[in-house]
């Protein structure tokens, strides 16, 4: 399902495209793991350059809709992939940018912050912030 892009519209070309393919994985016609078209045909397809393409493949990078791989390309993120974890009173839960070996070892995109889950009693809990969804009880 090709849908155009406005470009008259107030709403940015590349705000536009990630919908268009945020509707696309959420109606199946992209599955789990699938890789995305290049950015250079999404850019044919929908009459876009590059950085909008590429801006718009940022936007559903950081809803957590995509993961990209460096030199293979972007690939559908899977539902399982998300952890669901609780919150309680007393938790102190804070965000920053990972260091280097725990980007590597969580595979983590350049950018993509870490949940720090700090309960009492505990080691700090690590996370990454695009396969986590937080939960307050």
């Amino acid at each position: 399902m090709i849908v155009t892009i406005d470009p008259t519209s107030y709403t940015p070309v590349y705000r536009q495209l990630a919908r268009l393919i945020k509707a696309a994985i959420d109606a199946g016609e992209y599955a789990p793991g699938q890789r995305l078209p290049s950015e250079e045909r999404l850019g044919q397809i929908y009459g876009l350059g590059r950085n909008s393409v590429r801006d718009a493949l940022r936007v559903l990078k950081h809803e957590g809709a995509i993961r990209t791989v460096v030199g293979a390309g972007s690939y559908v993120r899977g539902p399982g992939e998300v952890t669901m974890v609780e919150i309680s009173k007393g938790v102190v839960v804070t965000t920053r940018i990972p260091t280097e070996a725990e980007r590597r070892a969580m595979s983590l995109d350049e950018g993509v912050p870490v949940f720090v889950i700090e309960r009492p009693g505990e080691e700090p809990e690590v996370l990454p912030g695009d396969r986590t969804s937080l939960i307050v009880e």
